[in-house]
């Protein structure tokens, strides 16, 4: 049987700890959940069962382990100490039996994106990266689509865009937005991307350091480790389009209140082929999960278990052949998501027409 595991770990504090144990997650305050995570071991959450390829019939299970680190947690220790939890984590999975451990939220951008954990581990590890990438573009584009927008006349800005999954995304859709402005705290890794575009020929870019000037874009894509939080209902023009794939999202819970005329995606949620059972409530629908986790379940589903998805920078070329993979074994996009609700055609007709009426 073709075997993975995959890492969770708090977002939301008391809620994801009430999942588990619903007693502490009661009682706690978040702040001693903050300080007892750094203490509590790795364990393991479930077992997930059902995924079938539809093109091989090929089943994978496997296991939900989780690393009890908060994001903030994770974010105030030093690298090293963070590694040798995660590196416990996967040791958990090789003793499972898992064949491929994927690295789910911040467990996979501490550090240097998952080098370290995979030299050493025994399994492969993937940080689900690719195939994340993959579906937050063609969902905004399938956002932008059905917001009447056409992507070849729009200005896109990509919130970390000197990140992994941001860098790649730039390159992806260099080649068919009318301009790209690339937002992040690194100027030196932005201009190294702008002289990557430019070099494909595409020198419709700009770069900024300050987030509010996503106000210039009618598409925005945020894909951050910063926390949550970080756009705000001030920052963003009427009528815009904004995949969030961050976890924590950046996208305040304020903009949902206050900007009736902006459409909001949860990133890019995918339906896995078979009758899946994750055998544990992470806060999705039960036949959905995250692109990340959908990786490791497709390299698991391949039989193919080497490295995938790790490092500081992602090419195009793996992008396009884990869309192929995942299209391959019945993986889709699922239907749009905003702040955790689905979205149907008639919320985006609203949104829609809130955004072409007077102001």
């Amino acid at each position: 049987m073709n075997s993975f595991a995959f890492i969770i770990h708090p977002i939301d504090p008391k809620r994801d700890v009430a999942r588990k144990y619903p007693v502490l997650g009661k009682v706690l305050p978040e702040a001693a959940i903050h300080f007892f995570s750094r203490f509590w071991p790795p364990l393991k959450l479930s077992r997930v069962t059902g995924a079938r390829s539809a093109a091989t019939g090929a089943e994978a299970e496997g296991w939900i382990l989780a690393v009890p680190y908060t994001s903030r947690r994770m974010l105030s220790l030093p690298p090293k100490e963070v590694y040798r939890k995660i590196i416990a984590a996967g040791e958990l999975a090789q003793s499972l039996g898992a064949q491929i451990l994927g690295l789910g939220a911040y467990t996979s951008v501490i550090g240097d994106g998952g080098v370290t954990i995979a030299r050493e581990l025994d399994i492969a590890v993937t940080s689900g990266d690719s195939y994340t990438a993959s579906v937050a573009v063609d969902a905004t584009r399938e956002a932008a689509r059905q917001m009447g927008l056409d992507i070849g006349a729009t200005t896109l800005a990509i919130v970390g865009a000197s990140g992994a999954i941001g860098g790649v995304v730039a390159q992806l859709f260099a080649p068919s937005v009318a301009q790209l402005l690339l937002v992040g705290r690194q100027p030196a890794r932005l201009e190294g991307l702008v002289a990557k575009l430019a070099a494909a020929g595409h020198h419709n870019v700009t770069l900024s350091t300050q987030v509010a000037d996503i106000r210039q874009a009618e598409v925005v894509m945020t894909v951050t480790s910063s926390g949550g939080n970080l756009v705000q209902p001030d920052m963003l023009r009427r009528g815009a389009v904004v995949c969030d794939v961050s976890r924590p999202r950046d996208v305040s819970w304020a903009v949902s209140r206050a900007r009736d005329d902006v459409l909001v995606i949860d990133g890019g949620l995918v339906r896995v082929p078979g009758t899946i059972d994750f055998g544990f409530d992470y806060g999705l629908p039960p036949d959905l999960t995250y692109g990340c986790f959908a990786e490791t379940i497709a390299l698991a589903l391949e039989g193919r278990y080497e490295d995938y998805s790790i490092g500081r920078e992602l090419s195009v070329a793996q992008v396009q052949e884990m869309a192929a993979l995942t299209a391959k074994h019945g993986f889709s996009l699922a239907a749009l998501r905003s702040f955790e609700r689905k979205l149907d055609e008639s919320l985006i007709q609203q949104v829609k027409a809130r955004a072409t009426s007077a102001t």
